[in-house]
């Protein structure tokens, strides 16, 4: 399908294509399995604080709809484009059922960059594309979250806009909103620790103790701020960070208490003055145990793959290793890759949480949480290391083997319909 065409389309059907081949699956079966269901482009026009009206191009992607409502995140960025929305929602299909969701995937998104916008601006274009798609959306159709350059806040505007048109508070219709408003203890942090959580698995199936380990974590925002914490309360030193505008090193640590009351202020870790500047594709390349991308996609390519100086590289972005990439890190056979779709499976695995929660009006505390996120998660991280090991497969190809079958399988029993 032309209409998606994009590199990270592209790459998402490239290991789609290869696990096909894996699995054997019927050439009959694969362009249902693969291609997305349904998406929708809109125009959100919005009156700027200076008068000006402007038009962002928004977009929502629905992969699949075989195990109950879609579910994911929405993405504010000016690269948001159509193709890389599709794959986005390609990979979380195969994570909503690599861990047992009762979901399809989904991703959404405006092209539009909230960095330069006043919140009075990010609020309009929140709410108007919301009211675009919102015949697109609802709890037992398409549950949105909270993704790059979208928070707590865009989330309690989507569910009061959604919630305005119906005449009743709808808090199931978006996750990762606010406790107050609905929202699940322990969601804004869940991605951040599971990424964190697999980290110690890794490091244990690798018998590596945590103790004396050294991370550097790519992308410090809403995933990446939480992981390197959790992995600096669990023993492993973190060295380096970075966010969209550069990043920090120092070989002794990094002192987080001290680093976020910088960004507090400044909003950014440039200017830090207790660690070096670095790039973020030099900090990619640091000596460390530990790898964490949190940021983008396609970050790690044929370009730097062969360079890369970990033991475990845990993606906590979505889509951050090239098939190219893979390939060499495959032939190299010393890194330990944490796939993204299992790395970064926690802010979904909550999200699905939150919306039982919603549903029941039943909430749980924080510790019950956080318990059920790591029972699930050590779930899967088992199923895909024995499917790994049984098969003599990568990661990565073991998890997508796990998560395709899954919705193929659901897909054949349903049948095609009429």
């Amino acid at each position: 399908m032309d209409i998606y065409k994009h590199p990270t389309f592209d790459m998402a059907c490239e290991q789609f294509d290869l696990v096909a081949d894996l699995l054997q699956m019927p050439q009959s079966e694969r362009e249902r399995v693969k291609f997305p269901k349904r998406s929708l482009t809109v125009a959100v026009p919005v009156r700027m604080d200076s008068g000006e009206v402007k038009v962002f191009p928004g977009y929502r992607v629905q992969h699949h709809l075989s195990l109950g409502p879609t579910k994911g995140g929405m993405r504010f960025h000016p690269d948001v484009a159509l193709g890389e929305v599709a794959a986005l929602a390609m990979w979380m299909s195969w994570k909503c059922a690599l861990t047992g969701l009762p979901y399809g995937g989904a991703k959404g998104g405006v092209a539009c960059n909230p960095r330069t916008m006043s919140i009075n601006e990010v609020e309009r274009v929140t709410r108007r594309f919301t009211q675009e798609i919102i015949s697109f959306i609802g709890p037992q159709i398409d549950i949105p979250a909270p993704d790059v350059g979208t928070n707590e806040q865009t989330m309690a505007w989507m569910m009061d806009t959604y919630s305005n048109q119906f005449g009743h508070a709808v808090s199931g219709v978006v996750t990762g909103k606010p406790v107050d408003l609905g929202g699940s203890l322990g969601r804004r942090e869940a991605t951040g620790r599971g990424v964190a959580f697999l980290v110690g698995r890794a490091l244990d199936t690798l018998g590596i103790a945590s103790s004396g380990c050294t991370a550097v974590v790519q992308g410090y925002g809403n995933v990446g701020s939480v992981a390197a914490q959790k992995m600096s309360q669990n023993g492993i030193k973190v060295i380096a960070v970075s966010d969209a505008d550069g990043g920090l090193y120092n070989p002794k640590g990094i002192d987080f208490e001290k680093l976020d009351a910088y960004i507090a202020k400044h909003r950014t870790v440039l200017g830090f003055t207790e660690a070096e500047p670095i790039s973020n594709e030099e900090i990619l390349l640091l000596k460390c145990d530990v790898l964490a991308p949190c940021a983008l996609e396609r970050q790690i390519t044929a370009h730097n793959a062969a360079k890369i100086q970990c033991r475990v590289l845990a993606e906590g972005a979505n889509g951050p290793t090239t098939p190219d990439a893979d390939v060499i890190l495959n032939e190299r056979g010393d890194v330990f890759i944490i796939p993204d779709i299992l790395c970064n499976a926690g802010g979904v695995v909550v999200s699905y949480f939150e919306w039982v929660q919603d549903l029941q009006s039943f909430f749980w505390s924080e510790g019950e949480v956080m318990d059920k996120l790591y029972r699930i998660l050590e779930t899967a991280f088992t199923q895909t290391l024995n499917m790994a090991n049984q098969r003599k497969l990568p990661m990565r190809m073991a998890a997508l083997s796990l998560g395709i079958k899954r919705v193929a399988d659901a897909k054949r029993q349903r049948g095609l319909f009429p």
